[in-house]
């Protein structure tokens, strides 16, 4: 796991997936095996980015998928420039809950923009669009509500269609790209860990050491 430095990863996936618990369960792992690790949340983890992400998910606002997408991608904005940059020029391996994936799921399929609108808008928005590797953790609609056995926020109480679409958006978006794998997050949380554990060697350290 030495070979993570500077690896950006970005763990995505449906909302009630369990990825905020998988990267403290990773983080963990990995600071074990040496590695520096820096973990953020997108949106969020700086003062601005924490602002936006209040705006986006307060259940008060309405708010159209196109003044999403520019939230997001301005949140990400700063995110890089003040946190993730920095730790990857550190040699950190920066692990993200969220990142591009998420609104080509979310703004981009279910929301009806298109997924190549929000990569060109990452493009011009983003100093890098796409990390070293996106693992999307799967959950059907029904396994997610069991999880979110708490007050939802705006994103999530948008209708099942809407989240039907999302993973949808997920599963199509992993058949564009090579640096995109879905696994079962239905499964219990140490074997959903084990299989992410995998997913890195056989991805970014198996291939760095060749």
């Amino acid at each position: 796991m030495k070979n993570l430095k500077s690896k950006l990863i970005v763990l995505d996936g449906p909302d009630g997936c369990g990825k905020s618990s998988q990267i403290q369960l990773l983080a963990q792992y990995l600071k074990k095996n040496r590695p520096k690790v820096s973990c953020f949340r997108d949106p969020g983890s700086t003062k601005t980015g924490e602002k936006i992400r209040n705006i986006l998910l307060d259940p008060a606002n309405h708010i159209s998928d196109r003044t999403e997408l520019l939230l997001y991608m301005a949140s990400r904005a700063q995110l890089w420039d003040e946190c993730i940059a920095p730790a990857l020029k550190n040699k950190n391996c920066v692990l993200l809950d969220r990142w591009i994936s998420s609104t080509c799921a979310y703004q981009g399929f279910a929301g009806g923009l298109g997924i190549t609108k929000v990569i060109k808008t990452a493009e011009h928005s983003l100093e890098k669009v796409w990390p070293d590797l996106t693992i999307i953790l799967d959950v059907n609609l029904k396994t997610a509500k069991q999880r979110m056995n708490r007050s939802l926020d705006r994103m999530e109480q948008k209708a099942a269609v809407y989240h039907k679409k999302v993973r949808a958006g997920y599963l199509k978006l992993a058949k564009l790209r090579k640096d995109i794998v879905i696994i079962d997050g239905s499964e219990d949380m140490q074997t959903v860990h084990n299989k992410i554990v995998q997913i890195i060697e056989k991805h970014l350290v198996k291939r760095d050491t060749k």
